[in-house]
């Protein structure tokens, strides 16, 4: 298990993930290259993050901080879950 909670979630897990919990489908590349953008303008809602944080926690077996489900870039996202999955908290 300690692999898994060490292991950095990237820009391509994010956006298949995005397709698997939001049925939101985004090219990785976009992600990246776009990662300041709103979570809105990919057309995922607070309802689609809230199933990927959902997911992210049942995978690496840790709660993941509650500020995850509110943040509004990729860019905050990925910082905020690696950042958590870096600590274990």
């Amino acid at each position: 298990m300690t692999d898994q909670v060490t292991a950095q979630v990237t820009a391509e897990e994010l956006a298949a993930l995005m397709k698997r919990t939001a049925g939101v489908a985004v090219d990785p590349r976009e992600l990246e290259e776009r990662a300041d953008t709103g979570f809105d303008v990919f057309g995922l809602d607070s309802l689609g993050l809230l199933g990927i944080v959902g997911e992210l926690e049942k995978r690496h077996g840790l709660d993941l901080p509650e500020h995850a489900e509110r943040c509004r870039t990729p860019r905050e996202f990925l910082r905020c879950v690696n950042g958590a999955l870096t600590t274990g908290a």
